[in-house]
C-alpha cells in the first residue's frame, strides 16, 4: 500500500514537529518545510498528497508559496489545508480562489482535531 504523504510548511518548530508526530503515529509519511520558499521545493520533490501551509513564514510567506504551487504543473491539484493562527476574516481573499480547502485557526483546534479533518480531506 502507498503511503499518503503530508507536507508542513510552517516556520514554527514546535507546531512543526507536532504534527508532524501525530501524523506519523497515523500512519503517514510526513515531510516539514520551515518557509515557503522551501516548502515549495519541498512539495516538487515530495508531491504530496496533502500540503498543511502556515500563512506567516520568512522568505516567502504562505500566499505566495500556493500562488507559485498553482501555477505548475504537479502543484495545481494538490490538495491544502491553511493552518495559520491568523483569523479567517484576516486572510487573503485569494486563498479561496487558490483552492485553500480549509481554514483552521491552530490555537483554536487540538492536533487530534486537524489529523481528522486532514483525514476527511484527503477521502473527499
Amino acid at each position: 500500500m502507498v503511503m499518503t504523504k503530508i507536507a508542513i510548511i510552517e516556520d514554527d518548530q514546535a507546531i512543526s514537529q507536532m504534527y508532524r508526530i501525530k501524523f506519523e503515529a497515523e500512519g503517514y509519511k510526513v515531510e516539514t518545510a520551515g518557509n515557503g520558499k522551501l516548502g515549495l521545493k519541498l512539495a516538487e520533490e515530495m508531491q504530496p498528497d496533502i500540503i498543511l501551509l502556515d500563512l506567516m513564514m520568512p522568505e516567502m510567506n504562505g500566499d505566495e508559496m500556493l500562488t507559485l504551487l498553482r501555477q505548475t504543473s504537479w502543484g495545481k491539484d494538490i490538495k491544502v489545508i491553511i493552518l495559520t493562527n491568523m483569523g479567517e476574516q484576516e486572510a487573503p481573499e485569494s486563498l479561496r480562489a487558490l483552492g485553500a480547502r480549509k481554514f483552521i485557526v491552530k490555537a483554536e483546534m487540538t492536533p487530534r482535531q486537524v489529523a481528522e479533518m486532514v483525514k476527511a480531506e484527503l477521502a473527499a
